[in-house]
């Protein structure tokens, strides 16, 4: 009972946000000693090397540091030259404002997880639900973030959904993961929807997640039956999900027109423009006299014609 009321207060009130971070943050060094025991080797058998090879390492760093010293000047320029190779930067959008690489701890990619762990958290300035890009494609949104990791759900998750639309004919529609890091699935086309093999899927920009425009898969199968009201729609993520080693966090500009556009409570908005207002009615022009007909004798009346039913309303 105790553990269902703990489970209902998280859900309601997100009462157990704070001792989930504070998990977190005890997790991570032992996620980073299971994920990295190469590394983990290396420093216990440095920890109990002998004098002499620790002076003879001594001498070679002293070496080594006034060749850094030298190349400390230029770690901005090479810094944005190594990200210009990755090709993370080439592949920004014109939203971005600005971007923050991160490499992945660890990956959980099953039917029923789709994953990762990165080195990145709220000490960086990471934040739930922020979307998460490589140089190909989308990869997912951060869920829970933990002061120096965050864990990212996948867009072939079974539990992630994202707003995207057809390039080739504009139709917006909802990708759903299958559960497999190489599909996705569209399950809410009509039949009879413009879809084809080879569409490129983009983002709308709905969700007040990922920005519009950006790449996420390419049609693969599309099956339609006479039966059923739905066609069977299946892409492939453009990102390399199971190989990629590193991905970009990103911020958007608020005012750009492909940002996000943020979901609102009740599907109001906050605020309306105070310069709008009622446009006056144009006032109906008044029906033209008829001048009076004079009727000379042994000339009949003129006909009088009758009004249709719209003139009579």
């Amino acid at each position: 009972m105790l553990a269902v009321v703990a489970m209902y207060l998280d859900q309601r009130a997100r009462y157990l946000e704070q001792v989930r971070y504070v998990l977190e943050a005890t997790a991570y060094p032992i996620q980073l000693a299971v994920s990295s025991p190469a590394a983990a080797w290396a420093w216990l058998r440095a920890t109990f090397e002998a004098r002499a090879t620790l002076q003879a390492e001594n001498a070679r760093l002293r070496a080594q540091q006034r060749d850094l010293e030298l190349r400390a000047m230029r770690y901005d320029a090479l810094a944005r030259e190594n990200g210009e190779l990755r090709g993370l930067h080439a592949a920004l959008p014109p939203v971005v404002d600005h971007w923050l690489a991160a490499e992945i701890v660890t990956i959980q990619l099953n039917s029923l997880r789709q994953k990762l762990l990165i080195n990145r958290g709220a000490a960086n300035g990471v934040f739930a639900a922020q979307a998460v890009l490589d140089d190909k494609g989308l990869i997912g949104q951060t869920t829970h973030v933990g002061p120096w990791s965050a864990e990212v759900i996948l867009i072939t998750d079974p539990e992630h959904a994202v707003p995207v639309r057809v390039e080739r004919t504009g139709l917006r529609t909802i990708a759903v993961g299958a559960g497999d890091a190489t599909s996705i699935a569209l399950p809410y086309l009509p039949g009879n929807a413009d879809i084809k093999e080879g569409d490129v899927l983009v983002t709308s920009g709905l969700g007040g997640v990922f920005p519009e425009g950006y790449p996420v898969a390419r049609v693969t199968e599309v099956h339609r039956n006479a039966v059923q009201p739905l066609a069977q729609v299946r892409a492939a993520p453009l990102a390399h999900i199971d190989a990629d080693s590193e991905v970009m966090l990103v911020w958007f500009r608020a005012g750009h027109p492909a940002a996000p556009v943020p979901n609102t409570p009740g599907g109001d908005l906050k605020s309306g423009n105070r310069d709008m207002q009622p446009q006056a009615r144009t006032p109906e022009p008044a029906p033209a006299a008829q001048p009076p007909t004079s009727t000379q004798p042994g000339t009949p009346p003129p006909a009088t014609a009758t009004p249709a039913p719209e003139s009579r309303r």
